[in-house]
C-alpha cells in the first residue's frame, strides 16, 4: 500500500445506514425479479418502527410474484404516457422535470466526482439514484468518505425536500401492495435521517 493511499474505516452503524440507502435503491431502480423478492423475503425486522416496516415488506416480498412486482412498478412508475408517480426532486419541488434542482444536483456532484452511469438515460435527480448517490456518499464508493456534516448538507439540499413526501405518496398509493411497504421503509428511514441530521445541526 502507497503512502497515498488512505484506509476508511466506517462505523458499523454508518454501514447500515449506507446499506438500507442502497437497498431503496435497488428497489426503485427496477422492477424486483425473483433473486430480489427471495433476498427481501429473507429479511428479518425488529420490533422498532423500521424494523416493523422492513418485516412487513419481507413477508409481502415472500408472496409476490416478479410478475405482480412488475406490474405494479409499471402502473406506478411508467404507465402508457406516465405512471402514477413522478420520482424526481424537479418534479416534487416545482412540478416540472429537468429544472433547477435536477441542475444543482448534476453540480453537486460534480464536485464529489460522481459521474452519470452510461447505462442510465433517466435524470440523475430520480429517487433511486439519489439512494445510491446518499448510500456511496456515506461509504466512501465515489472517493473519500463524507463527515456527518457534509452528509447533512448533501441530504438537505437534494434529498430532505421531498424524499419524505415521495414515499408517503407510495406509501398511500391505491396501485400498490408489495411497493406500498417500499415506500413505507422509505418513509420510516427519511424521518430517522432528518431527526438525526436535525440534531446534528443542533
Amino acid at each position: 500500500m502507497s503512502a497515498e493511499q488512505k484506509v476508511y474505516v466506517i462505523d458499523p452503524e454508518d454501514r447500515a445506514r449506507a446499506d438500507l440507502y442502497d437497498f431503496l435503491g435497488l428497489l426503485l431502480a427496477r422492477p424486483a425479479d425473483a433473486q430480489v423478492l427471495a433476498r427481501v423475503a429473507a429479511l428479518q425486522g425488529d420490533d422498532t418502527p423500521i424494523g416493523e416496516a422492513l418485516g412487513t415488506l419481507a413477508r409481502l416480498a415472500g408472496v409476490t410474484s416478479p410478475e405482480a412486482a412488475g406490474r405494479e412498478f409499471n402502473t406506478l412508475f411508467i404507465g402508457l404516457g406516465r405512471g402514477e408517480l413522478l420520482p424526481y426532486a424537479s418534479y416534487y419541488l416545482t412540478g416540472f422535470l429537468n429544472e433547477k434542482p435536477l441542475a444543482r444536483l448534476r453540480a453537486d456532484m460534480a464536485a464529489h466526482g460522481i459521474g452519470r452511469a452510461p447505462d442510465k438515460h433517466e435524470p440523475e435527480d430520480n429517487i433511486a439514484s439519489l439512494m445510491e448517490i446518499m448510500g456511496g456518499l456515506i461509504v466512501g464508493r465515489f472517493g473519500s468518505v463524507l463527515s456527518l456534516d457534509a452528509q447533512r448538507t448533501f441530504y438537505d439540499a437534494h434529498i430532505g425536500p421531498w424524499a419524505e413526501h415521495f414515499f408517503t405518496d407510495l406509501e398511500t398509493s391505491q396501485s400498490s401492495v408489495f411497493y406500498a411497504a417500499v415506500g413505507r421503509l422509505g418513509r420510516c428511514f427519511m424521518d430517522i435521517e432528518r431527526e438525526a441530521f436535525r440534531m446534528l445541526a443542533a
